[in-house]
């Protein structure tokens, strides 16, 4: 058993993936995975709470990504423009993971569980991203609408992104969903 070879997390999360995808996410448990990575339970106790945890492992990165770029968005950007350069970010992060997202993505749309799970991460993310521009000195509900909004065209375009092999860049297709939405509402008064 390889346990002393490197990257330890990467290996447990490939597999985990791999397997996921051959028998099941149900039917995974967290030593089929371990060994299938040529490591003990032990270790995967050491990174991972359960075998959820290993689907979910990026969303602090990710977040933290998406937060730097709000907050740092200059000064002049409207709440929306905030939240792109933001998603911007997640696009960055994302763009070299595509076969990586398109394998995790299709483990979660399998399971109730992990897409009730997923939607609870998007929310939190659209929570901390409200708050993030309430600090440039958003108001409360543009602040809550622009987080909402850009959390929706990112699932909008991501979706899209996963369904195309090659993939193209990820960053446009968050922009192109971000301009349907204003063509969505361009008529409300």
């Amino acid at each position: 058993m390889g346990r002393w070879e490197p990257d330890a997390r990467g290996r447990l999360e490939q597999a985990a993936l791999v397997l996921y995808a051959e028998r099941g996410f149900d039917q995974t448990t967290v030593e089929d995975i371990a060994v299938r990575a040529g490591l003990t339970k032990r270790t995967f106790f050491r990174h991972y709470a359960d075998k959820r945890d290993v689907l979910f492992a990026g969303a602090g990165v990710l977040q933290e990504r998406v937060l730097d770029a709000v907050t740092g968005a200059p000064r002049t950007s409207s709440a929306i423009g905030a939240v792109a350069a933001g998603l911007e970010a997640a696009a960055g992060l994302l763009q070299d993971r595509h076969e990586e997202a398109s394998a995790r993505q299709a483990v979660i749309e399998a399971n109730p569980e992990l897409r009730e799970r997923e939607l609870v991460k998007l929310a939190d993310l659209a929570r901390t991203v409200a708050e993030a521009l309430r600090t440039r000195g958003v108001p409360d509900r543009t602040a809550t609408l622009a987080a909402e909004a850009g959390i929706a065209a990112f699932k909008v375009a991501f979706t899209g992104w996963i369904g195309q092999s090659p993939p193209p860049d990820l960053a446009p297709l968050i922009h192109e969903a971000l301009d349907d939405l204003k063509s969505a509402v361009s008529d409300v008064r």
